[in-house]
Protein backbone atom coordinates (compact mmCIF):
# COMPACT_ATOMS: atom_id res chain seq x y z
CA UNK A 1 0.00 0.00 0.00
CA UNK A 2 1.26 3.59 -0.46
CA UNK A 3 0.15 6.56 -1.97
CA UNK A 4 0.49 9.05 -4.46
CA UNK A 5 2.76 12.58 -4.29
CA UNK A 6 3.96 15.42 -6.31
CA UNK A 7 7.13 14.94 -7.89
CA UNK A 8 7.66 18.65 -7.49
CA UNK A 9 5.94 21.08 -5.12
CA UNK A 10 6.71 24.34 -4.19
CA UNK A 11 6.04 27.39 -1.55
CA UNK A 12 5.38 30.29 -3.65
CA UNK A 13 6.74 33.48 -1.16
CA UNK A 14 7.92 36.58 -2.34
CA UNK A 15 10.96 38.22 -2.61
CA UNK A 16 10.20 41.79 -1.91
CA UNK A 17 7.98 43.29 0.61
CA UNK A 18 4.80 45.54 0.04
CA UNK A 19 0.92 45.70 -0.51
CA UNK A 20 -0.84 43.13 -2.97
CA UNK A 21 -2.16 44.90 -5.90
CA UNK A 22 -3.85 42.17 -7.89
CA UNK A 23 -4.04 38.42 -8.31
CA UNK A 24 -3.65 36.88 -11.79
CA UNK A 25 -5.12 32.87 -11.13
CA UNK A 26 -8.45 31.58 -10.52
CA UNK A 27 -7.91 28.88 -7.36
CA UNK A 28 -7.14 25.21 -8.62
CA UNK A 29 -6.08 26.15 -11.66
CA UNK A 30 -3.55 24.55 -13.73
CA UNK A 31 -0.58 26.89 -14.42
CA UNK A 32 2.28 26.96 -16.29
CA UNK A 33 6.09 28.10 -15.31
CA UNK A 34 6.26 31.53 -15.35
CA UNK A 35 2.78 32.81 -15.56
CA UNK A 36 2.02 35.73 -13.41
CA UNK A 37 0.41 35.05 -10.15
CA UNK A 38 0.93 37.80 -8.01
CA UNK A 39 1.48 41.44 -8.23
CA UNK A 40 3.10 43.72 -5.48
CA UNK A 41 2.66 47.31 -5.39
CA UNK A 42 5.70 48.35 -7.51
CA UNK A 43 6.11 52.34 -6.73
CA UNK A 44 8.09 52.50 -4.52
CA UNK A 45 10.94 50.15 -6.03
CA UNK A 46 9.87 52.11 -9.42
CA UNK A 47 10.76 55.28 -7.25
CA UNK A 48 14.06 53.02 -6.08
CA UNK A 49 15.14 52.72 -9.85
CA UNK A 50 15.22 56.13 -10.91
CA UNK A 51 17.14 56.88 -7.69
CA UNK A 52 19.48 54.48 -8.51
CA UNK A 53 19.98 55.56 -12.26
CA UNK A 54 20.41 59.58 -10.94
CA UNK A 55 23.52 58.24 -8.91
CA UNK A 56 24.91 56.21 -11.56
CA UNK A 57 24.75 59.23 -13.75
CA UNK A 58 26.33 61.23 -10.84
CA UNK A 59 29.21 59.17 -10.73
CA UNK A 60 29.75 58.49 -14.81
CA UNK A 61 29.87 62.26 -14.25
CA UNK A 62 32.64 62.31 -11.57
CA UNK A 63 34.27 59.76 -13.45
CA UNK A 64 34.70 61.87 -16.70
CA UNK A 65 35.58 65.09 -14.88
CA UNK A 66 38.51 63.16 -13.07
CA UNK A 67 39.65 61.50 -16.18
CA UNK A 68 39.67 65.46 -17.64
CA UNK A 69 41.94 66.55 -14.60
CA UNK A 70 44.06 63.61 -15.00
CA UNK A 71 44.29 64.31 -19.16
CA UNK A 72 45.41 67.89 -17.97
CA UNK A 73 47.74 66.63 -15.60
CA UNK A 74 49.54 64.25 -17.70
CA UNK A 75 50.42 67.04 -20.09
CA UNK A 76 51.62 69.42 -17.52
CA UNK A 77 53.74 66.97 -16.45
CA UNK A 78 56.24 67.48 -19.54
CA UNK A 79 57.10 70.71 -18.42
CA UNK A 80 57.28 70.31 -15.28
CA UNK A 81 54.51 72.76 -14.13
CA UNK A 82 52.41 69.95 -12.01
CA UNK A 83 54.53 67.72 -9.29
CA UNK A 84 54.39 63.84 -9.80
CA UNK A 85 52.57 63.81 -6.18
CA UNK A 86 49.88 66.05 -7.99
CA UNK A 87 49.34 63.56 -10.64
CA UNK A 88 49.25 60.28 -8.59
CA UNK A 89 46.49 61.81 -6.27
CA UNK A 90 44.66 62.82 -9.54
CA UNK A 91 44.67 58.85 -10.57
CA UNK A 92 43.87 57.83 -7.46
CA UNK A 93 40.82 59.90 -7.62
CA UNK A 94 39.86 58.51 -11.31
CA UNK A 95 40.71 55.28 -9.67
CA UNK A 96 37.74 56.14 -7.01
CA UNK A 97 35.45 57.66 -8.58
CA UNK A 98 35.49 54.40 -11.45
CA UNK A 99 34.83 52.40 -7.88
CA UNK A 100 31.83 54.48 -7.10
CA UNK A 101 30.51 53.93 -10.57
CA UNK A 102 30.95 50.39 -10.82
CA UNK A 103 29.14 50.87 -7.15
CA UNK A 104 26.33 52.78 -8.59
CA UNK A 105 25.49 50.59 -11.15
CA UNK A 106 25.35 47.60 -8.87
CA UNK A 107 23.04 49.33 -7.01
CA UNK A 108 20.94 50.11 -10.14
CA UNK A 109 20.88 46.42 -10.92
CA UNK A 110 19.56 45.44 -7.43
CA UNK A 111 16.38 48.20 -7.92
CA UNK A 112 15.96 46.67 -11.45
CA UNK A 113 16.06 43.15 -9.95
CA UNK A 114 13.57 43.84 -7.08
CA UNK A 115 11.36 45.89 -9.23
CA UNK A 116 11.06 42.39 -11.30
CA UNK A 117 10.37 40.48 -8.21
CA UNK A 118 6.96 42.77 -7.75
CA UNK A 119 5.41 40.39 -10.38
CA UNK A 120 5.45 36.72 -8.80
CA UNK A 121 5.43 34.33 -11.43
CA UNK A 122 5.10 30.60 -11.14
CA UNK A 123 8.37 28.49 -10.97
CA UNK A 124 6.78 25.16 -12.40
CA UNK A 125 3.96 23.98 -14.30
CA UNK A 126 1.30 22.15 -12.03
CA UNK A 127 -2.09 22.54 -10.32
CA UNK A 128 -2.22 26.04 -8.27
CA UNK A 129 -3.56 25.98 -5.11
CA UNK A 130 -5.88 28.27 -3.38
CA UNK A 131 -4.67 31.90 -2.31
CA UNK A 132 -3.79 32.50 0.69
CA UNK A 133 -3.01 36.42 0.79
CA UNK A 134 -5.96 38.57 -1.07
CA UNK A 135 -5.27 41.85 -3.03
CA UNK A 136 -4.34 45.26 -0.24
CA UNK A 137 -2.89 42.86 2.34
CA UNK A 138 0.90 43.81 3.19
CA UNK A 139 2.98 40.70 2.81
CA UNK A 140 6.47 39.87 3.83
CA UNK A 141 8.92 38.99 1.43
CA UNK A 142 13.17 38.18 1.89
CA UNK A 143 14.99 34.86 2.86
CA UNK A 144 13.43 34.40 5.93
CA UNK A 145 9.46 35.28 7.09
CA UNK A 146 8.50 35.02 3.61
CA UNK A 147 4.62 35.14 3.75
CA UNK A 148 3.32 32.59 2.00
CA UNK A 149 1.20 32.84 -1.07
CA UNK A 150 -0.02 29.77 -2.47
CA UNK A 151 1.37 26.51 -3.48
CA UNK A 152 1.99 24.33 -6.93
CA UNK A 153 2.34 20.86 -7.48
CA UNK A 154 3.31 19.47 -10.42
CA UNK A 155 0.80 17.18 -11.74
CA UNK A 156 3.03 14.89 -14.41
CA UNK A 157 4.62 13.20 -14.08
CA UNK A 158 3.27 11.71 -10.09
CA UNK A 159 5.42 9.61 -7.62
CA UNK A 160 3.79 6.58 -5.69
CA UNK A 161 6.04 5.46 -2.60
CA UNK A 162 5.66 2.79 -0.81
CA UNK A 163 7.22 1.12 1.92
CA UNK A 164 8.01 -2.76 1.41
CA UNK A 165 9.10 -5.34 3.90
CA UNK A 166 12.42 -6.66 4.28
CA UNK A 167 11.25 -10.18 3.04
CA UNK A 168 9.48 -8.98 0.50
CA UNK A 169 12.68 -7.17 -0.61
CA UNK A 170 14.74 -9.61 -0.30
CA UNK A 171 12.72 -12.22 -2.76
CA UNK A 172 12.15 -9.39 -5.33
CA UNK A 173 16.31 -8.76 -5.38
CA UNK A 174 16.81 -12.61 -5.65
CA UNK A 175 14.20 -13.45 -7.97
CA UNK A 176 14.03 -12.89 -11.65
CA UNK A 177 13.17 -8.85 -11.50
CA UNK A 178 15.91 -6.56 -9.37
CA UNK A 179 13.74 -4.46 -7.33
CA UNK A 180 16.84 -1.57 -6.90
CA UNK A 181 17.92 -0.80 -11.14
CA UNK A 182 20.01 1.95 -11.72
CA UNK A 183 17.98 4.16 -13.30
CA UNK A 184 19.43 5.85 -16.71
CA UNK A 185 16.02 7.04 -17.90
CA UNK A 186 15.63 3.58 -19.65
CA UNK A 187 12.85 2.52 -17.46
CA UNK A 188 13.22 0.54 -13.94
CA UNK A 189 11.04 -2.38 -12.81
CA UNK A 190 7.54 -2.58 -13.80
CA UNK A 191 4.44 -1.58 -11.11
CA UNK A 192 1.15 -1.50 -11.05
CA UNK A 193 -1.25 0.37 -8.76
CA UNK A 194 -5.07 0.44 -8.55
CA UNK A 195 -6.96 2.60 -6.37
CA UNK A 196 -9.30 2.07 -3.98
CA UNK A 197 -12.48 1.89 -6.00
CA UNK A 198 -10.82 0.17 -8.72
CA UNK A 199 -10.97 -3.48 -9.46
CA UNK A 200 -8.49 -4.00 -12.73
CA UNK A 201 -4.69 -3.01 -12.72
CA UNK A 202 -4.84 -0.76 -15.44
CA UNK A 203 -2.22 2.11 -14.33
CA UNK A 204 0.92 0.68 -14.92
CA UNK A 205 4.20 2.62 -13.86
CA UNK A 206 8.37 1.87 -13.06
CA UNK A 207 10.08 2.05 -9.82
CA UNK A 208 12.74 4.58 -10.35
CA UNK A 209 14.38 4.53 -6.25
CA UNK A 210 14.49 2.36 -4.14
CA UNK A 211 15.94 3.97 -0.56
CA UNK A 212 19.63 2.85 0.16
CA UNK A 213 18.76 2.03 3.99
CA UNK A 214 16.04 -0.14 5.62
CA UNK A 215 14.16 1.05 8.50
CA UNK A 216 15.45 -0.35 11.51
CA UNK A 217 11.92 0.15 13.43
CA UNK A 218 9.82 -1.10 10.77
CA UNK A 219 12.02 -3.11 9.17
CA UNK A 220 10.38 -1.78 5.65
CA UNK A 221 12.32 -0.08 2.77
CA UNK A 222 11.24 2.22 0.77
CA UNK A 223 10.34 2.64 -2.80
CA UNK A 224 8.80 4.56 -5.47
CA UNK A 225 6.88 4.31 -8.66
CA UNK A 226 6.75 6.99 -11.40
CA UNK A 227 3.21 6.93 -13.47
CA UNK A 228 3.18 9.81 -16.70
CA UNK A 229 -0.42 10.53 -15.55
CA UNK A 230 -1.19 12.15 -18.72
CA UNK A 231 -4.52 12.98 -17.85
CA UNK A 232 -3.77 14.10 -14.75
CA UNK A 233 -6.63 12.08 -13.05
CA UNK A 234 -3.68 11.13 -10.12
CA UNK A 235 -4.09 13.78 -7.42
CA UNK A 236 -1.22 14.03 -4.46
CA UNK A 237 -2.14 11.99 -1.22
CA UNK A 238 -4.69 9.14 -3.20
CA UNK A 239 -4.55 5.97 -1.50
CA UNK A 240 -3.29 2.95 -4.23
CA UNK A 241 -2.32 -0.72 -3.84
CA UNK A 242 0.90 -1.91 -5.67
CA UNK A 243 1.72 -5.17 -7.22
CA UNK A 244 5.07 -5.83 -8.16
CA UNK A 245 5.78 -8.64 -11.31
CA UNK A 246 8.47 -11.28 -10.08
CA UNK A 247 8.04 -13.89 -12.83
CA UNK A 248 5.56 -16.61 -13.81
CA UNK A 249 5.41 -19.42 -11.99
CA UNK A 250 3.29 -23.15 -12.00
CA UNK A 251 1.00 -23.15 -9.15
CA UNK A 252 -2.25 -25.31 -8.06
CA UNK A 253 -5.21 -22.74 -7.63
CA UNK A 254 -8.21 -23.74 -5.67
CA UNK A 255 -11.50 -21.84 -4.62
CA UNK A 256 -10.98 -19.51 -1.71
CA UNK A 257 -13.96 -20.88 -0.12
CA UNK A 258 -13.06 -24.79 0.01
CA UNK A 259 -10.00 -23.48 2.72
CA UNK A 260 -11.07 -24.04 5.87
CA UNK A 261 -8.91 -23.36 9.08
CA UNK A 262 -7.60 -25.77 11.78
CA UNK A 263 -6.47 -23.86 14.81
CA UNK A 264 -3.26 -22.14 13.48
CA UNK A 265 -2.87 -23.73 10.32
CA UNK A 266 -5.48 -23.60 6.96
CA UNK A 267 -6.63 -27.22 5.47
CA UNK A 268 -8.18 -28.50 2.37
CA UNK A 269 -10.19 -31.03 2.10
CA UNK A 270 -9.50 -33.94 -0.45
CA UNK A 271 -10.47 -37.38 -1.75
CA UNK A 272 -7.92 -39.86 -0.06
CA UNK A 273 -7.72 -43.91 -0.51
CA UNK A 274 -11.38 -45.46 -0.11
CA UNK A 275 -13.06 -42.47 -0.81
CA UNK A 276 -12.17 -41.36 2.67
CA UNK A 277 -11.84 -37.55 3.48
CA UNK A 278 -8.10 -36.64 4.06
CA UNK A 279 -7.83 -33.07 5.60
CA UNK A 280 -4.48 -31.52 3.96
CA UNK A 281 -2.60 -28.97 5.53
CA UNK A 282 -1.52 -25.83 2.93
CA UNK A 283 0.38 -22.79 2.43
CA UNK A 284 -1.51 -20.09 1.07
CA UNK A 285 -0.24 -17.50 -1.78
CA UNK A 286 -1.81 -14.95 -3.06
CA UNK A 287 -5.60 -14.54 -5.18
CA UNK A 288 -4.76 -15.17 -9.01
CA UNK A 289 -7.51 -14.93 -11.57
CA UNK A 290 -10.32 -15.25 -8.51
CA UNK A 291 -8.73 -18.51 -7.50
CA UNK A 292 -6.50 -18.80 -4.00
CA UNK A 293 -2.82 -19.94 -5.01
CA UNK A 294 -1.70 -23.07 -2.61
CA UNK A 295 1.88 -22.66 -2.22
CA UNK A 296 2.65 -25.92 -0.55
CA UNK A 297 1.00 -28.70 0.94
CA UNK A 298 -1.02 -30.48 -2.28
CA UNK A 299 -0.07 -32.26 -5.19
CA UNK A 300 -1.15 -32.21 -8.64
CA UNK A 301 -3.06 -35.53 -8.39
CA UNK A 302 -4.97 -34.63 -5.19
CA UNK A 303 -8.96 -34.91 -5.55
CA UNK A 304 -10.36 -31.62 -3.57
CA UNK A 305 -13.73 -31.88 -2.35
CA UNK A 306 -15.02 -28.34 -3.61
CA UNK A 307 -18.80 -28.54 -2.67
CA UNK A 308 -21.22 -30.61 -0.49
CA UNK A 309 -19.79 -28.97 2.42
CA UNK A 310 -23.64 -28.16 3.99
CA UNK A 311 -23.48 -32.13 4.23
CA UNK A 312 -22.54 -33.24 7.78
CA UNK A 313 -20.77 -36.03 6.70
CA UNK A 314 -18.46 -34.16 5.14
CA UNK A 315 -15.79 -34.60 7.96
CA UNK A 316 -12.37 -35.76 7.86
CA UNK A 317 -12.04 -39.80 8.00
CA UNK A 318 -15.95 -40.07 6.81
CA UNK A 319 -16.48 -42.40 3.11
CA UNK A 320 -17.66 -40.23 0.87
CA UNK A 321 -19.02 -40.95 -2.82
CA UNK A 322 -16.95 -38.54 -4.88
CA UNK A 323 -18.56 -36.38 -8.00
CA UNK A 324 -16.43 -34.82 -10.86
CA UNK A 325 -16.15 -31.23 -10.79
CA UNK A 326 -14.51 -28.11 -12.31
CA UNK A 327 -12.27 -25.54 -10.92
CA UNK A 328 -13.18 -22.60 -13.30
CA UNK A 329 -10.74 -19.55 -13.29
CA UNK A 330 -12.31 -15.94 -13.01
CA UNK A 331 -10.93 -12.66 -14.40
CA UNK A 332 -9.37 -10.92 -11.89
Amino acid sequence: TGRFEASEQVEVRARVSGFIDAVHFRDGDLVKKGDLLFTIDQRPYLLSVDAARADLARAKAQVQLTQNEVDRAEGLTLSRTITARDVDQRHAALSGALAAQQAAEANLKTAELNLEWTKVRAPLTGRISNRRVDPGNLISGGQTGATLLTTIVAVAPIYFTFDISEADYLRYSRGSGKLRQEYGGTGGMSAQVRLADETDWSRTGEIDFVDNTLNARSGTIRGRVVFANKDGFLSPGVFGRLRLHTGETDALLVPDAVIASDQASKVVLTVGPENKVVPKPVLLGAISNGLRIIRNGLEATDKVIVGGFANPMVRPGVTVTPLPGEIKAASN
